[in-house]
């Protein structure tokens, strides 16, 4: 059993447990920022797994680079496509692309798009593993608040402009490859091991109905292998970093990827058969 004892005479909080004694220094409560509430915007009731989802699918494609501060975050905002409204989480750091949708719950259609701070994600997604039941969601253009029965968690958004990802996501790639998921990301982790720390970039050879993934290393050598994949078209090179095929990978929730190119130099889009609802955007590298 835990104490806790304050006199506002003696400005110091007074925590006892057992033998153990502590006397510790306080602050005054006035100090406390507060955290106004913003009833404009939108509000709305959310399934906590339709959250879960769309926040794991797509929050490690978070940027890290505080220069371009408007992509350290997810965007959180709501579309209409064949006239259905859709909620929509988007990721990008420039390199790789990663969204996800879900049937916009009542209230959240027209509401705004915000970009929810990475750590507000993180802190977030791990609150939605106590709560239980749904989340309920208020946003409004500066501010966007989650609360998770008697808990709550109100933030600031991110002052910036989301770029136009409509733009970066392919329409027009003809080739698509049906690859296995989980013995794809074993190759690429066991060929990865002796790429270079700063590119791990793996080299992939398609060829009918199968894959040939290369990495070369000047100091560490050379690993190859090849794996059965769904493939007829014409045979192409192009490489990736080999970490991010694995961050998509490991969102694959059904056996197989759909990869589907347009050639080496351009953006690759990897579809979920297990979940149509998301899609990823890889940017290849030279090899």
């Amino acid at each position: 059993e835990v104490s806790l004892s304050y006199s506002g005479d003696d400005p110091r909080l007074l925590v006892q447990a057992g033998r153990s004694k502590f006397n510790l220094p306080v602050l005054p409560a006035g100090d406390f920022p507060v955290m106004s509430t913003d009833t404009s915007g939108a509000r709305y009731s959310l399934p906590k797994e339709d959250l879960a989802r769309l926040i794991d699918k797509t929050r490690f494609a978070v940027s890290t680079e505080e220069t371009r501060y408007y992509l350290n975050g997810l965007y959180l905002h709501t579309v209409a496509e064949g006239g259905i409204p859709l909620l929509r989480a988007v990721a990008t750091d420039g390199h790789r692309l990663a969204l996800a949708e879900t049937p916009a719950p009542e209230g959240a259609a027209g509401g705004p798009g915000v970009i929810v701070p990475r750590k507000t994600i993180d802190q977030v997604r791990r609150l939605l593993d106590d709560g239980v039941g749904a989340v309920q969601v208020q946003v409004s253009p500066q501010k966007i608040r989650f609360e998770f029965g008697e808990a709550s968690l109100t933030s600031k958004v991110i002052d910036g402009a989301f770029p136009d990802y409509m733009r970066v996501i392919p329409k027009g790639n003809d080739k698509q490859a049906d690859i296995d998921n989980a013995l794809f990301s074993k190759a690429v982790d066991r060929v990865a091991t002796i790429s270079a720390e700063k590119s791990r970039s793996v080299k992939l050879a398609f060829e009918l109905d199968r894959v040939t993934l290369t990495v070369r290393n000047m100091e560490a050598g050379q690993g190859v292998e090849e794996v059965e994949i769904g493939y007829s078209e014409e045979p192409f090179e192009i490489g990736f970093n080999a970490r991010y095929l694995l961050d998509v990978a490991g969102q694959i929730t059904g056996e197989t990827a759909h990869f589907k190119f347009a050639d080496p130099a351009s953006p690759t889009l990897v579809l979920d058969p297990g979940d149509p609802g998301v899609q990823y955007v890889l940017m290849p590298l030279r090899v």
